[in-house]
């Protein structure tokens, strides 16, 4: 069964740098865009074990009439055959509801918010909610389209950065490209955190598609984050946090995606890979 990533359509300039950055990825990784042009809105997607509302702002119902034929250029473009997403269930008349199923789901920093409110340092609460209950990572675009050409890990040796580690051995051999790892040493020494992939049984399957290894040992870290090739897919891993169950990336995460533009791949606390 081919595999999909799930992508919500708004029918601007900007919407079209999203969805070009989306047709890239599915390229790359041989995966499917399915596209949803909503007629609403508001929609819900439906998770394991949590219900996440989200509310579009009136952009994405820019321009109805052209909003298809827009889609269809892009993908057909790309040789890609247009598979547009029609809701079956809705919840209310105008509140459809959206499957979870999928491999992948692409969002820019905020799905939320107009565009003239969104900073490089700001994602979205609904973004976030949707990391944090989503067993599929999430695509968070660059503001414009920038095609990548290296993956980049962050890893600090956590569970969460031991699934990201995870998925982008999977990104690397699925793509071809070279993965890099950074990490920013802190109690644990650089072999130590090498014995940590060691004893989680990645150690022959990184050692096929690594390029390098950076440690960085001194300086501050986000300063450190200029070593990042600005043409680096980053993969990251988030982890759920807060009574209120919203979602605290940690502070490595929260400097990584407010100091650097690179478009994100991020793995939340329930993903779960396959192989």
């Amino acid at each position: 069964m081919t595999q999909k990533l799930f992508h919500i359509f708004r029918n601007t300039p900007l919407g079209r740098e999203t969805l070009l950055q989306s047709i890239y990825f599915c390229q790359k990784m041989g995966v499917r865009p399915t596209i949803y042009i909503p007629e609403a809105t508001k929609f819900l997607m439906y998770f394991e074990n949590d219900v996440v509302q989200v509310d579009l702002d009136s952009s994405y119902l820019n321009d109805p009439d052209t909003a298809v034929s827009h889609v269809e250029q892009l993908l057909n473009e790309a040789k890609i055959k247009p598979e547009l997403f029609t809701p079956k269930n809705f919840t209310a008349s105008t509140l459809p509801d959206i499957p979870t199923s999928f491999e992948f789901m692409c969002c820019p920093r905020s799905i939320s918010d107009l565009s003239s409110k969104i900073g490089l340092g700001y994602i979205g609460p609904r973004v976030r909610r949707i990391i944090q209950a989503a067993r599929f990572p999430v695509l968070i675009t660059s503001p414009v389209y920038k095609p990548w050409q290296t993956i980049a890990v962050f890893f600090g040796g956590s569970a969460n950065a031991v699934n990201a580690l995870r998925l982008g051995i999977r990104l690397a051999k699925i793509t071809g490209m070279p993965l890099d790892i950074y990490t920013q040493v802190g109690k644990n020494t650089p072999a130590e955190y090498r014995s940590i992939v060691q004893d989680k049984g990645l150690e022959k399957r990184l050692e096929s598609v690594l390029n390098q290894w950076t440690f960085f040992e001194k300086g501050r870290f986000e300063d450190n984050l200029y070593d990042v090739p600005h043409n680096a897919l980053v993969v990251l891993g988030a982890y759920g946090h807060g009574i209120i169950r919203d979602i605290m990336f940690g502070s490595m995460m929260e400097k990584i995606q407010s100091t650097i533009s690179n478009n994100l791949l991020i793995a939340g606390p329930k993903y779960t890979m396959i192989g």
